[in-house]
């Protein structure tokens, strides 16, 4: 062999040399990546593994928070419910009672002679009174008043009926007007008008009528009997006392 062919040999084993220590070289910097990147994904694991199970304890103890805090309210409503129904069933007993007390009370003929005899006259929580002397609406309701009575209220077809034959013939004010607000009729207690039983063409307003009567004398009904007058109209009034409400 040459010695330019011995050169080349060594030149070429040494080349090869250079290749297999590059090689080596990046084979161990891959291993050394792969298993930082193992490490790496196993640490990530665990970090994650770590976080989701404190994540789950914490959702945890709120469930159980929430949970209590529902159920102690639920057993507050729940005694609440109980105490107000006792409560209500005690008020209601003890109205039943008064009320079978009362009326009673009101069956009682000789309570009822002993009010007679003093101009009154007894209609279920109510006792009525009918002015002796015509007056005018301001008149009327200052005498009812002085008494501790007012103009009536009629609430019912019972009640009207119970007037009518009170009054008979009788035209006589009644607690209705609307001298605030022409055709809103008012009772004097401040309560609008939802039952009514005028005459056929009543109110009619004729001449500034302001003020409800019963008993209109053209009436030809023993229920539908209210009619419009002029407020200073002299008729008498009917009174109302409450005694029960």
């Amino acid at each position: 062999m040459s010695e330019l062919d011995s050169e080349y040999v060594n030149y070429t084993e040494k080349r090869g040399e250079h290749r297999e220590i590059v090689v080596e070289i990046y084979d161990s910097a891959d291993t050394v990546r792969g298993h930082d990147h193992k490490e790496e994904t196993e640490a990530t694991r665990k970090e994650k593994s770590l976080q989701t199970e404190h994540t789950g304890e914490t959702w945890s103890r709120c469930y159980k928070l929430t949970t209590v805090c529902v159920l102690l309210l639920c057993v507050l409503l729940l005694t609440g419910i109980t105490v107000l129904w006792i409560k209500f069933n005690n008020v209601s007993t003890e109205k039943d009672q008064l009320q079978t007390r009362y009326n009673n009370l009101m069956e009682n003929s000789e309570l009822h002679s002993a009010i007679s005899k003093l101009g009154w006259r007894v209609f279920r929580s109510s006792i009525y009174n009918i002015s002796t002397e015509k007056k005018s609406w301001n008149e009327s309701r200052k005498y009812c008043r002085e008494r501790g009575a007012d103009l009536v209220i009629i609430n019912s077809r019972e009640e009207q009926e119970f007037i009518s034959n009170y009054t008979g013939s009788t035209e006589a004010w009644i607690g209705l007007t609307d001298r605030e607000t022409e055709r809103e009729f008012k009772w004097v207690d401040d309560k609008p008008l939802t039952t009514a039983f005028w005459w056929d063409g009543e109110p009619n307003d004729y001449n500034n009528e302001d003020c409800a009567i019963t008993g209109y004398s053209k009436a030809k009904s023993n229920i539908s009997t209210w009619a419009d007058y002029p407020c200073d109209h002299p008729v008498v009034g009917i009174c109302e006392m409450k005694i029960f409400n």
